[in-house]
């Protein structure tokens, strides 16, 4: 089962590779979005795929390389890719977030994609960037040191992607439809996956189950992607503990751990000793949920390690009995914070900031259209808001107007802080704070200033969890805490040693997370939460960096196929 999920993305890749006179290469893709049939939970629906595959195939490339990839647009709706985790220094033209960077690809019509790859470093991955086609549309981006280079870890013995991901029975455009009508939350999934497959615990499944053949006294890199729609995710493998070595595209400091705990958006690199008695082990994941009330799909999505040579297995797979319960919200924010940069000299990091911000992340209501009554509370439409602001998407993209300066697509007075002050994280909270402002303001930093922005989560509507991603950076978590933030007594205990590098972090619910970056990378970047409904209720905004004044510190020229709106 191994060899038959990893060999088809590799023998799809027809590519040439270009040596450049820095030793990098430049490899050549072909992307061809089409609907293709498969055959889930007993049932067979189309799904838009890439290549035909599902997940889609694996880029494997080397630190500082750069991918050309051609992407063909072959199925109904319009799409987009989004290359998480790369910076794309200076070149904000593919990094794909639809309306933001680029107008989505038509039915049809083709865009070629260049990803430029700098000090990202382990797993990345890409995935669609255009309505919730990202459900399916999907796969693993590998970045291996450079030649010469090694692992700051003993050489595994192979290397595993495990991609989290969920499914429904029903075509997810038309879940998306019916989520946008409604006004309230989305028709929950009919499963988790793990590779594509359900697994043993759903119908129609078993005989599919993702399988990692191990073989005893081996040590194993699993690269973990979490692209579930909606859900962070608890991970664990039955009576194996596992050793983490990365995240978002950057070394960590190892730790060991039971479980993992992943953000839709995170990807967390872990060794495997295959150090047990040989027998059938169930790997498991299922969703972590803090908030009360807030539909959840709570069945479990397995894969099974198993053990070669001649023994007889257990009559099932031994399952894990230390996977988290789906409400732990301590075990969640503690494995995230035993997360730590591997090295104490941390590059680009910043000390001293010049520009302090502050956002609030909230659920909110806005009123029902023409008088009718909206399945969100009191009737009314669920939003979702930064600062107070529901992000209005424009119809030309922000980057196409920002370059060629036309006016009246978006403002440039996103607030620096809160707009509306109260106890954030009160139980009870006056029902007039629940609505937010529709407006499409971006918040304009100068090239090479120091940036330090506090996330602080509140109780409107519902506190929630908010895996905050930003486009275009990595950034340093320093700190993170329950309730609200104090700015007197919590910068005092900033980690301002070994914070790790992200770009995707989950800001606790009604609690704090605080980043910093250097600005450096002029453009127009997207923030959002990386929950899906909260994206199409409004939660995000948009940075332009402007260009610095020396050589190499402007943002390139666009390519001359950029999609037309």
């Amino acid at each position: 089962m191994m060899k038959g999920f990893i060999l088809p993305f590799i023998l799809f890749l027809s590519f040439a590779s270009v040596l450049l006179p820095s030793q990098a290469l430049t490899h050549r893709y072909s992307f061809v979005i089409e609907e293709t049939p498969y055959t889930r939970l007993c049932s067979t629906k189309n799904i838009l795929t890439v290549n035909g595959q599902f997940p889609g195939p694996t880029l494997r490339i080397r630190q500082g390389d750069t991918a050309i990839v051609n992407v063909h647009n072959k199925g109904k709706e319009n799409i987009t890719i989004h290359w998480h985790g790369v910076k794309q220094p200076r070149y904000p033209w593919s990094d794909g977030p639809e309306y933001i960077t680029q107008c989505p690809i038509m039915p049809g019509k083709s865009f070629t994609q260049v990803i430029e790859l700098s000090d990202e470093i382990g797993t990345l991955w890409w995935h669609a960037h255009s309505d919730w086609s990202r459900a399916t549309v999907y796969g693993a981006l590998i970045v291996y040191p450079k030649k010469g280079d090694s692992y700051p870890f003993p050489k595994p013995h192979a290397e595993v992607p495990i991609i989290l991901g969920e499914w429904w029975k029903s075509d997810i455009q038309a879940v998306l439809s019916q989520f946008q009508r409604s006004g309230g939350d989305p028709n929950i999934s009919d499963a988790y996956l793990i590779n594509g497959q359900p697994g043993d615990l759903y119908e129609c499944s078993k005989q599919d189950t993702f399988k990692l053949a191990v073989q005893h006294g081996k040590t194993y890199l699993l690269r973990m992607i979490n692209n579930a729609m909606n859900n962070i995710m608890f991970f664990s493998i039955a009576k194996h503990q596992i050793t983490v070595v990365g995240s978002d595209g950057s070394y960590t400091k190892p730790f060991k751990s039971d479980y993992i705990a992943i953000s839709p958006g995170q990807t967390i690199d872990f060794l495997l000793e295959a150090n047990q008695t040989p027998d059938h082990y169930y790997m498991a994941a299922k969703a972590y949920s803090s908030a009360p009330r807030i539909p959840f799909d709570p069945s479990t999505t397995t894969g099974i390690v198993q053990y070669s040579g001649n023994y007889a297995p257990s009559s099932q797979p031994i399952f894990p009995n230390n996977l988290p319960l789906f409400n732990d919200t301590k075990a969640s924010t503690s494995f995230t914070g035993s997360l730590r940069s591997l090295s104490n000299k941390l590059v680009n990091f910043p000390l001293d900031i010049d520009t302090k911000l502050s956002f609030t992340l909230s659920i909110n209501t806005l009123p029902c259209e023409r008088n009718n009554t909206c399945a969100g509370p009191g009737g009314n439409r669920l939003a979702a808001s930064v600062n107070n602001i529901t992000f209005d998407i424009p119809h030309i993209d922000i980057l196409e107007a920002y370059y060629n300066r036309i006016r009246g697509v978006y403002g440039d007075r996103f607030p620096s802080f809160p707009p509306l002050k109260f106890n954030y994280t009160a139980s009870n909270l006056p029902v007039e704070l629940q609505t937010p402002t529709r407006d499409r303001q971006v918040r304009v930093l100068e090239y090479d200033s120091n940036v330090e922005i506090v996330f602080q989560g509140t109780n409107l509507v519902a506190g929630i969890d908010h895996p905050i991603h930003l486009h275009g950076y990595s950034f340093y978590v320093v700190g993170w805490g329950i309730g609200n933030f104090d700015e007197k007594k919590d910068p005092l205990n900033y980690n301002l040693v070994d914070p790790p590098l992200m770009n995707t972090i989950a800001v606790p619910r009604n609690g704090w997370t605080t980043i910093r970056f250097k600005a450096n990378n002029p453009g127009v970047w997207l923030m959002h939460c990386h929950l899906e409904r909260h994206v199409s209720w409004g939660m995000e905004m948009a940075f332009i960096v402007k260009d610095g004044n020396r050589p190499g510190e402007q943002m390139l020229p666009p390519p001359p196929d950029m999609p037309q709106c």
